[in-house]
Protein backbone atom coordinates (compact mmCIF):
# COMPACT_ATOMS: atom_id res chain seq x y z
CA UNK A 1 0.00 0.00 0.00
CA UNK A 2 2.96 2.57 0.23
CA UNK A 3 3.00 3.27 -3.28
CA UNK A 4 -0.41 3.90 -3.57
CA UNK A 5 -1.56 7.53 -4.99
CA UNK A 6 -4.79 8.99 -4.12
CA UNK A 7 -7.11 11.52 -5.56
CA UNK A 8 -8.66 14.88 -3.54
CA UNK A 9 -12.68 14.19 -4.36
CA UNK A 10 -13.99 17.24 -5.93
CA UNK A 11 -16.34 19.73 -4.09
CA UNK A 12 -19.59 21.26 -4.13
CA UNK A 13 -20.37 23.33 -6.99
CA UNK A 14 -22.75 25.86 -7.86
CA UNK A 15 -25.98 24.27 -7.88
CA UNK A 16 -25.22 21.33 -5.55
CA UNK A 17 -27.64 21.02 -2.08
CA UNK A 18 -24.98 21.05 0.77
CA UNK A 19 -25.67 20.33 4.48
CA UNK A 20 -23.59 22.14 6.60
CA UNK A 21 -22.78 21.12 10.52
CA UNK A 22 -23.09 24.35 12.27
CA UNK A 23 -21.69 25.52 15.86
CA UNK A 24 -21.37 28.99 15.92
CA UNK A 25 -17.70 28.79 15.30
CA UNK A 26 -15.39 30.68 12.94
CA UNK A 27 -14.89 27.42 10.81
CA UNK A 28 -17.99 25.63 9.89
CA UNK A 29 -19.75 29.48 9.82
CA UNK A 30 -16.73 30.18 6.80
CA UNK A 31 -17.66 27.41 5.48
CA UNK A 32 -21.63 28.15 5.00
CA UNK A 33 -21.02 31.34 3.78
CA UNK A 34 -17.75 30.09 1.45
CA UNK A 35 -20.26 27.59 -0.10
CA UNK A 36 -23.12 30.20 -0.79
CA UNK A 37 -21.22 32.34 -2.24
CA UNK A 38 -20.28 29.64 -4.51
CA UNK A 39 -23.96 29.52 -5.75
CA UNK A 40 -24.76 25.88 -3.54
CA UNK A 41 -27.88 25.85 -1.62
CA UNK A 42 -27.15 25.63 1.65
CA UNK A 43 -28.91 23.94 4.96
CA UNK A 44 -27.33 24.66 8.10
CA UNK A 45 -27.94 22.31 10.88
CA UNK A 46 -26.35 22.71 14.43
CA UNK A 47 -26.94 19.26 16.90
CA UNK A 48 -28.33 20.40 20.14
CA UNK A 49 -26.49 18.29 23.07
CA UNK A 50 -26.90 19.91 26.35
CA UNK A 51 -29.29 18.67 28.51
CA UNK A 52 -29.39 21.04 31.37
CA UNK A 53 -27.99 18.39 34.24
CA UNK A 54 -24.57 20.73 34.18
CA UNK A 55 -25.78 24.12 35.79
CA UNK A 56 -23.62 27.34 35.22
CA UNK A 57 -20.28 27.15 37.73
CA UNK A 58 -19.37 30.60 40.08
CA UNK A 59 -16.29 31.23 41.52
CA UNK A 60 -15.09 33.69 43.77
CA UNK A 61 -15.13 36.63 41.61
CA UNK A 62 -17.41 35.72 38.69
CA UNK A 63 -19.26 33.43 36.39
CA UNK A 64 -17.23 30.65 34.32
CA UNK A 65 -19.52 30.05 31.53
CA UNK A 66 -17.69 27.66 28.72
CA UNK A 67 -19.65 28.98 25.97
CA UNK A 68 -16.94 27.72 23.95
CA UNK A 69 -17.26 24.24 24.85
CA UNK A 70 -19.15 21.73 22.88
CA UNK A 71 -21.15 20.74 25.57
CA UNK A 72 -22.31 23.41 28.05
CA UNK A 73 -25.04 25.68 29.19
CA UNK A 74 -23.57 27.88 25.96
CA UNK A 75 -25.01 25.90 23.80
CA UNK A 76 -28.30 28.43 23.93
CA UNK A 77 -26.56 31.47 22.34
CA UNK A 78 -24.09 29.36 19.75
CA UNK A 79 -27.82 28.29 18.10
CA UNK A 80 -29.29 31.82 18.54
CA UNK A 81 -25.52 33.22 16.78
CA UNK A 82 -26.11 30.25 13.53
CA UNK A 83 -30.08 31.18 13.23
CA UNK A 84 -29.14 34.83 13.16
CA UNK A 85 -26.20 34.11 10.31
CA UNK A 86 -28.72 32.04 8.31
CA UNK A 87 -31.53 34.13 8.40
CA UNK A 88 -28.91 36.77 7.35
CA UNK A 89 -27.79 34.65 4.61
CA UNK A 90 -30.85 33.69 2.97
CA UNK A 91 -29.76 29.91 4.48
CA UNK A 92 -32.30 27.12 5.43
CA UNK A 93 -31.59 26.51 8.75
CA UNK A 94 -32.64 23.11 11.39
CA UNK A 95 -31.43 22.35 14.74
CA UNK A 96 -32.05 18.55 15.60
CA UNK A 97 -32.09 17.12 19.11
CA UNK A 98 -29.28 14.32 19.91
CA UNK A 99 -29.34 14.42 23.51
CA UNK A 100 -30.24 10.59 24.29
CA UNK A 101 -27.74 9.62 22.09
CA UNK A 102 -24.89 11.97 22.89
CA UNK A 103 -25.66 11.26 26.73
CA UNK A 104 -25.05 7.04 25.92
CA UNK A 105 -22.62 7.31 23.45
CA UNK A 106 -20.15 9.70 24.64
CA UNK A 107 -20.98 11.08 28.22
CA UNK A 108 -21.60 7.98 29.50
CA UNK A 109 -18.69 6.44 27.47
CA UNK A 110 -16.35 8.78 28.61
CA UNK A 111 -17.06 8.39 32.39
CA UNK A 112 -16.80 4.49 32.49
CA UNK A 113 -14.08 4.60 30.94
CA UNK A 114 -12.19 7.12 33.32
CA UNK A 115 -13.65 4.69 36.00
CA UNK A 116 -12.06 1.79 34.08
CA UNK A 117 -8.96 3.50 34.51
CA UNK A 118 -8.46 4.20 30.76
CA UNK A 119 -8.14 7.40 28.88
CA UNK A 120 -10.63 8.19 26.53
CA UNK A 121 -10.88 10.46 23.74
CA UNK A 122 -14.48 11.52 23.48
CA UNK A 123 -14.31 14.17 20.33
CA UNK A 124 -13.47 10.93 18.13
CA UNK A 125 -16.95 9.42 19.22
CA UNK A 126 -18.86 12.24 19.20
CA UNK A 127 -17.48 12.43 15.81
CA UNK A 128 -18.30 9.05 15.14
CA UNK A 129 -21.53 8.48 16.36
CA UNK A 130 -22.97 12.45 16.38
CA UNK A 131 -21.82 14.50 14.39
CA UNK A 132 -21.50 12.04 11.50
CA UNK A 133 -24.15 9.74 12.91
CA UNK A 134 -26.87 10.62 15.28
CA UNK A 135 -27.28 13.88 13.58
CA UNK A 136 -27.51 12.88 10.02
CA UNK A 137 -30.15 10.21 10.55
CA UNK A 138 -32.00 13.16 12.45
CA UNK A 139 -31.90 15.14 9.09
CA UNK A 140 -32.72 12.09 7.13
CA UNK A 141 -35.52 11.63 8.98
CA UNK A 142 -36.49 15.35 8.70
CA UNK A 143 -36.40 14.53 4.78
CA UNK A 144 -34.49 16.61 4.19
CA UNK A 145 -32.03 15.36 1.16
CA UNK A 146 -28.56 16.88 0.51
CA UNK A 147 -25.89 16.38 -2.55
CA UNK A 148 -22.97 16.66 0.03
CA UNK A 149 -22.09 16.91 3.87
CA UNK A 150 -19.79 19.93 4.59
CA UNK A 151 -18.48 20.67 7.79
CA UNK A 152 -15.36 22.91 9.49
CA UNK A 153 -13.27 19.74 9.93
CA UNK A 154 -9.06 20.63 8.85
CA UNK A 155 -8.65 17.48 6.84
CA UNK A 156 -9.32 15.76 3.09
CA UNK A 157 -11.46 13.34 1.19
CA UNK A 158 -9.24 11.24 -0.97
CA UNK A 159 -9.58 8.02 -3.20
CA UNK A 160 -7.02 5.74 -3.68
CA UNK A 161 -5.88 5.29 -7.48
CA UNK A 162 -5.75 1.76 -7.00
CA UNK A 163 -7.44 -1.07 -4.32
CA UNK A 164 -6.33 -0.83 -1.38
CA UNK A 165 -4.47 -4.47 0.89
CA UNK A 166 -4.61 -6.47 -2.45
CA UNK A 167 -8.15 -5.54 -3.56
CA UNK A 168 -9.65 -3.91 -5.95
CA UNK A 169 -11.17 -1.82 -3.61
CA UNK A 170 -11.33 1.73 -3.85
CA UNK A 171 -13.22 3.39 -0.59
CA UNK A 172 -13.51 6.70 0.51
CA UNK A 173 -10.60 7.68 3.23
CA UNK A 174 -9.52 10.68 4.84
CA UNK A 175 -5.86 12.88 4.16
CA UNK A 176 -4.42 15.08 6.00
CA UNK A 177 -5.05 19.24 5.60
CA UNK A 178 -2.90 21.85 4.48
CA UNK A 179 -3.04 23.41 7.46
CA UNK A 180 -0.99 20.71 9.42
CA UNK A 181 -0.61 22.83 12.85
CA UNK A 182 -4.67 22.64 12.72
CA UNK A 183 -4.88 18.65 11.39
CA UNK A 184 -8.22 17.01 12.47
CA UNK A 185 -7.59 13.74 11.08
CA UNK A 186 -7.06 12.15 14.04
CA UNK A 187 -10.54 13.18 15.55
CA UNK A 188 -12.57 11.89 12.30
CA UNK A 189 -10.61 8.30 11.71
CA UNK A 190 -13.84 6.17 12.81
CA UNK A 191 -15.97 7.55 10.30
CA UNK A 192 -16.63 4.67 8.01
CA UNK A 193 -16.29 5.14 4.47
CA UNK A 194 -19.94 4.77 3.30
CA UNK A 195 -20.64 8.41 4.71
CA UNK A 196 -17.48 9.88 3.99
CA UNK A 197 -18.34 9.29 -0.01
CA UNK A 198 -20.60 12.15 0.54
CA UNK A 199 -18.15 14.48 2.70
CA UNK A 200 -16.58 17.47 2.33
CA UNK A 201 -14.23 19.59 4.04
CA UNK A 202 -13.91 23.53 2.38
CA UNK A 203 -11.23 24.52 4.53
CA UNK A 204 -8.97 21.77 3.61
CA UNK A 205 -6.95 24.48 1.27
CA UNK A 206 -6.80 26.88 3.76
CA UNK A 207 -4.64 27.76 6.66
CA UNK A 208 -6.50 28.96 9.95
CA UNK A 209 -4.91 32.41 9.76
CA UNK A 210 -6.20 33.09 6.36
CA UNK A 211 -9.73 31.10 7.83
CA UNK A 212 -9.83 34.38 10.14
CA UNK A 213 -8.62 36.66 7.27
CA UNK A 214 -11.73 35.64 4.93
CA UNK A 215 -14.07 35.58 7.77
CA UNK A 216 -12.93 39.38 8.56
CA UNK A 217 -13.20 40.74 5.49
CA UNK A 218 -17.15 39.19 5.07
CA UNK A 219 -17.64 40.91 8.29
CA UNK A 220 -18.51 37.25 10.51
CA UNK A 221 -19.07 37.72 14.28
CA UNK A 222 -17.86 34.66 14.19
CA UNK A 223 -14.77 35.89 13.56
CA UNK A 224 -14.24 37.65 17.01
CA UNK A 225 -15.08 34.43 18.98
CA UNK A 226 -12.55 32.00 20.67
CA UNK A 227 -11.35 29.23 19.66
CA UNK A 228 -14.07 26.62 20.43
CA UNK A 229 -12.82 23.82 22.85
CA UNK A 230 -12.79 20.16 22.32
CA UNK A 231 -15.54 18.41 24.32
CA UNK A 232 -16.22 20.51 27.95
CA UNK A 233 -14.14 22.41 29.89
CA UNK A 234 -11.84 21.22 32.99
CA UNK A 235 -14.80 23.08 35.07
CA UNK A 236 -17.33 20.98 34.65
CA UNK A 237 -15.12 17.93 35.34
CA UNK A 238 -16.59 17.32 38.59
CA UNK A 239 -19.83 17.90 37.50
CA UNK A 240 -19.53 15.01 35.06
CA UNK A 241 -18.46 12.88 37.52
CA UNK A 242 -21.28 13.82 40.19
CA UNK A 243 -23.48 11.04 39.66
CA UNK A 244 -21.44 8.45 42.13
CA UNK A 245 -18.77 9.17 45.19
CA UNK A 246 -15.04 8.85 44.34
CA UNK A 247 -13.42 5.74 45.82
CA UNK A 248 -10.20 7.09 47.15
CA UNK A 249 -7.18 4.88 47.40
CA UNK A 250 -3.26 4.28 47.47
CA UNK A 251 -0.65 5.73 45.21
CA UNK A 252 2.09 3.52 45.03
CA UNK A 253 5.81 3.26 43.22
CA UNK A 254 6.22 0.01 41.02
CA UNK A 255 7.30 -1.68 43.92
CA UNK A 256 4.58 -1.36 45.56
CA UNK A 257 5.25 1.15 48.03
CA UNK A 258 2.21 3.26 49.09
CA UNK A 259 3.20 7.16 47.97
CA UNK A 260 0.15 8.98 49.07
CA UNK A 261 -3.53 8.39 48.32
CA UNK A 262 -5.48 9.16 45.56
CA UNK A 263 -9.08 10.98 45.11
CA UNK A 264 -10.76 8.51 42.84
CA UNK A 265 -9.03 6.43 39.11
CA UNK A 266 -10.97 9.09 37.07
CA UNK A 267 -9.25 11.96 38.24
CA UNK A 268 -5.61 10.58 36.86
CA UNK A 269 -4.39 9.93 33.46
CA UNK A 270 -1.21 8.11 32.35
CA UNK A 271 2.10 10.84 31.69
CA UNK A 272 0.23 12.52 34.49
CA UNK A 273 2.63 15.13 36.62
CA UNK A 274 0.80 17.76 37.93
CA UNK A 275 -1.94 17.65 40.95
CA UNK A 276 -0.61 13.94 42.32
CA UNK A 277 0.33 15.46 45.95
CA UNK A 278 3.03 13.00 46.59
CA UNK A 279 6.66 14.19 47.65
CA UNK A 280 9.32 11.59 46.93
CA UNK A 281 12.39 13.50 45.79
CA UNK A 282 12.26 13.33 42.49
CA UNK A 283 9.74 13.74 39.46
CA UNK A 284 7.14 11.06 39.07
CA UNK A 285 4.43 10.44 36.61
CA UNK A 286 1.55 8.47 36.60
CA UNK A 287 2.91 5.08 35.00
CA UNK A 288 -0.42 3.10 35.24
CA UNK A 289 -3.79 2.51 36.69
CA UNK A 290 -5.44 -0.51 38.60
CA UNK A 291 -8.99 -0.43 38.40
CA UNK A 292 -9.14 -4.05 39.60
CA UNK A 293 -6.85 -2.72 42.79
CA UNK A 294 -8.18 0.87 42.58
CA UNK A 295 -4.60 1.83 42.75
CA UNK A 296 -2.30 4.48 40.93
CA UNK A 297 0.84 3.77 40.05
CA UNK A 298 3.83 5.93 39.76
CA UNK A 299 7.48 5.97 38.00
CA UNK A 300 10.49 7.80 36.53
CA UNK A 301 9.89 9.74 33.54
CA UNK A 302 12.20 6.79 32.07
CA UNK A 303 10.15 4.13 32.74
CA UNK A 304 6.76 5.27 31.19
CA UNK A 305 8.25 4.23 27.51
CA UNK A 306 6.65 1.15 25.68
CA UNK A 307 8.17 -0.67 22.36
CA UNK A 308 4.86 -1.26 21.50
CA UNK A 309 1.12 -1.38 21.72
CA UNK A 310 -1.92 -3.93 21.81
CA UNK A 311 -5.57 -2.21 19.98
CA UNK A 312 -8.16 -3.93 19.41
CA UNK A 313 -11.82 -2.40 18.40
CA UNK A 314 -10.12 -1.94 15.15
CA UNK A 315 -11.85 0.16 11.67
CA UNK A 316 -10.08 -0.11 8.09
CA UNK A 317 -11.25 1.54 5.26
CA UNK A 318 -14.29 -0.14 3.87
CA UNK A 319 -13.93 -2.74 6.65
CA UNK A 320 -11.01 -4.24 4.41
CA UNK A 321 -8.28 -5.55 7.01
CA UNK A 322 -4.69 -6.32 5.38
CA UNK A 323 -4.21 -10.43 4.71
CA UNK A 324 -3.55 -12.40 6.84
CA UNK A 325 -0.30 -12.84 8.38
CA UNK A 326 0.58 -9.33 6.56
CA UNK A 327 3.07 -7.17 8.71
CA UNK A 328 2.34 -3.11 6.91
CA UNK A 329 4.72 -0.32 8.25
CA UNK A 330 2.99 2.93 8.31
CA UNK A 331 3.25 5.72 10.72
CA UNK A 332 1.03 5.75 13.80
CA UNK A 333 -0.42 8.38 16.41
CA UNK A 334 -0.81 7.14 19.84
CA UNK A 335 -2.92 10.62 20.57
CA UNK A 336 -3.87 14.04 18.88
CA UNK A 337 -1.08 16.16 20.40
CA UNK A 338 1.64 13.20 19.22
CA UNK A 339 4.18 13.41 16.61
CA UNK A 340 3.27 10.27 14.33
CA UNK A 341 6.06 7.75 13.89
CA UNK A 342 7.16 4.94 12.13
CA UNK A 343 6.03 1.21 12.98
CA UNK A 344 5.32 -2.15 11.99
CA UNK A 345 1.47 -3.39 12.25
CA UNK A 346 0.28 -6.84 12.53
CA UNK A 347 -1.83 -9.35 13.96
CA UNK A 348 -1.89 -10.02 17.12
CA UNK A 349 -2.30 -13.59 18.73
CA UNK A 350 -3.22 -13.49 22.39
CA UNK A 351 -0.73 -16.21 24.97
CA UNK A 352 -2.67 -18.16 26.78
CA UNK A 353 -1.90 -16.20 29.79
CA UNK A 354 -3.56 -13.12 28.53
CA UNK A 355 -6.50 -12.83 29.88
CA UNK A 356 -7.38 -9.48 28.62
CA UNK A 357 -11.20 -9.38 26.98
CA UNK A 358 -10.90 -7.69 23.37
CA UNK A 359 -13.19 -5.94 21.02
CA UNK A 360 -13.15 -7.71 17.52
CA UNK A 361 -9.37 -8.58 16.24
CA UNK A 362 -6.50 -7.25 17.76
CA UNK A 363 -3.15 -5.45 16.66
CA UNK A 364 0.19 -5.40 17.73
CA UNK A 365 2.12 -1.79 16.70
CA UNK A 366 5.67 -2.11 16.80
CA UNK A 367 7.33 1.07 17.28
CA UNK A 368 10.49 2.27 15.80
CA UNK A 369 11.82 3.95 19.11
CA UNK A 370 9.93 3.62 22.09
CA UNK A 371 7.38 5.72 22.72
CA UNK A 372 6.32 7.60 26.48
CA UNK A 373 3.07 7.23 28.15
CA UNK A 374 1.00 5.06 25.83
CA UNK A 375 -2.53 4.77 27.35
CA UNK A 376 -5.23 2.69 27.11
CA UNK A 377 -8.18 3.96 25.57
CA UNK A 378 -6.55 6.53 23.32
CA UNK A 379 -6.89 5.84 19.94
CA UNK A 380 -3.96 4.50 17.87
CA UNK A 381 -4.37 6.40 14.06
CA UNK A 382 -2.15 4.86 11.24
CA UNK A 383 -0.97 6.88 8.45
CA UNK A 384 0.70 6.11 5.35
CA UNK A 385 1.49 9.01 2.82
CA UNK A 386 -0.79 11.47 5.20
CA UNK A 387 -3.86 9.39 4.75
CA UNK A 388 -5.39 7.33 7.53
CA UNK A 389 -5.03 3.31 6.50
CA UNK A 390 -6.65 2.56 9.88
CA UNK A 391 -6.56 2.80 13.59
CA UNK A 392 -8.07 1.38 16.90
CA UNK A 393 -8.71 1.55 20.70
CA UNK A 394 -5.57 1.01 22.81
CA UNK A 395 -5.94 -1.99 25.20
CA UNK A 396 -2.21 -1.29 26.81
CA UNK A 397 1.47 -1.10 25.78
CA UNK A 398 4.21 -2.91 26.02
CA UNK A 399 6.73 -1.40 28.38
Amino acid sequence: MNEITYTPQEMPEAGDTVLVGMSGGVDSTLTALLLKEKGCRVIGVTMSLWDGSIVEIKNDTNRTRVKEACYGPGEEENIAECKDFCETHGIEYHVVDVKDVYKEKVLEYFKNEYRSGRTPNPCIMCNRNIKFGAMLEAVDKLGIQYDYFCTGHYAKIVRPDTGVFGTEERPFMVSGATDVSKDQTYFIYRVPSTILQKVRFPLANLKKSEVFELARKASLDAANREESQDFVGEEYRDALFADKPSIPGDIIDLDGHILGRHRGIEHYTIGQRKGLDVAVGYPVYVHSIDAKNNLVVLAKNEELDSTSLIADDFVWPGNIEPPEGSEIEALVKIRLASRPVPCKISAYVPAEDDKSEYKGKPWLIKFETPQRAVAPGQSAVLYQNGVIIGGGIISRGIK
